[in-house]
């Protein structure tokens, strides 16, 4: 075996020990955020929803958007984004090919 095999092999724990320690926490954490947002709403929730769906309109219709900052509007836009990106995503998920469905 060549010496690059040997080292590998060798230090293929340590690595694995390494990336456990790393990864920990940081799963710790994602799996806290997933609890609180990657929950479907709660009835509760649908006034809130509701009210956020009417703000949106009042500000399309009067033009309030307007006068947002670039920061919000740089939020906004990002939100956006990875909504239709949920979307696309789920899509191909259930059709189960990203081009087209299988007949």
């Amino acid at each position: 075996m060549s010496k690059l095999v040997q080292r590998v092999i060798k230090e293929a724990p340590v690595w694995g020990q390494q990336a456990l320690v790393y990864s920990k926490p940081r799963l710790a954490k994602f799996v806290e955020y997933a609890k609180v947002e990657l929950t479907p709403p709660k009835p509760t929730d649908i006034p809130a929803i509701a009210k956020g769906f009417a703000n949106i309109a009042r500000a399309a219709k009067s033009g309030s958007y307007r006068n947002m900052s670039m920061r919000e509007a740089w939020l906004n836009t990002l939100v956006t984004i990875e909504v239709l990106c949920w979307f696309f995503v789920g899509e191909c998920i259930g059709k189960g090919s990203i081009v087209a469905y299988k007949v």
